[in-house]
């Protein structure tokens, strides 16, 4: 069989890790998480950005690259919940730019970002899960994370600024764009076949 390595990409409360875990069991491969739980920096980040960019960043960046390199080098298929591109392209660009992440402390992040990307392999599909805000918000109110709930309209609105931008500039491989306003696929089995047969076309 052949190994695939696929990525779920998306804004905060799009659902990448449902339908990552979803898809893991649908087709039987291996799924990798974001570390979100167990984060020691990701509270603090919440109740104050400036301070704690960097920081939240850098872990996410290592996090994510043992992530990336376990699955290039093993031989089973993966899904990723969130791509390691999508720290640099989206969220550490989104802090810089709003001034919550110095200028030097940005630079240092790219620079490091660049070097550790070099050696990955790129999914052989990354989808993207597009939602509006109105869809971000009515999730994660849903899910009920306390640190999440300091979370603004206006920053998830700049993130999918962000992501609209990088997905447009993507060349790394094939993309799947899901437009996930009003589809259920949690709860719908419908709405999740869908997505397997979109899945399946692509690859």
């Amino acid at each position: 069989m052949k190994k695939y390595f696929l990525a779920v990409a998306g804004n905060i409360g799009s659902g990448k890790s449902s339908l990552t875990d979803l898809l893991s069991r649908h087709f039987g491969w291996t799924p990798y998480f974001e570390s979100v739980e167990d984060n020691p920096y990701l509270s603090d980040f919440y109740a104050d950005m400036k301070r704690w960019s960097f920081n939240l960043q850098v872990y996410f960046l290592s996090n994510r690259f043992r992530s990336h390199k376990s699955i290039t080098e093993g031989p089973y298929s993966v899904i990723l919940d969130r791509a390691i591109y999508e720290d640099a392209e989206i969220f550490a660009r989104n802090l810089y730019e709003i001034g919550n992440m110095e200028e030097r402390d940005y630079n240092n992040y790219v620079a490091l970002y660049g070097v550790m990307t070099e050696y990955l392999r790129a999914p052989d599909l990354l989808i993207y899960l597009r939602a509006n805000t109105d869809t971000l918000v009515r999730q994660i109110a849903l899910r009920g994370r306390d640190f999440e709930q300091s979370i603004t309209r206006e920053y998830l609105e700049q993130l999918n600024r962000h992501y609209e931008a990088w997905i447009r500039r993507y060349a790394l491989g094939p993309i799947l764009v899901v437009e996930s306003d009003g589809l259920d696929f949690v709860n719908t089995k419908g709405d999740f076949e869908r997505v397997v047969r979109m899945v399946e076309d692509k690859l």
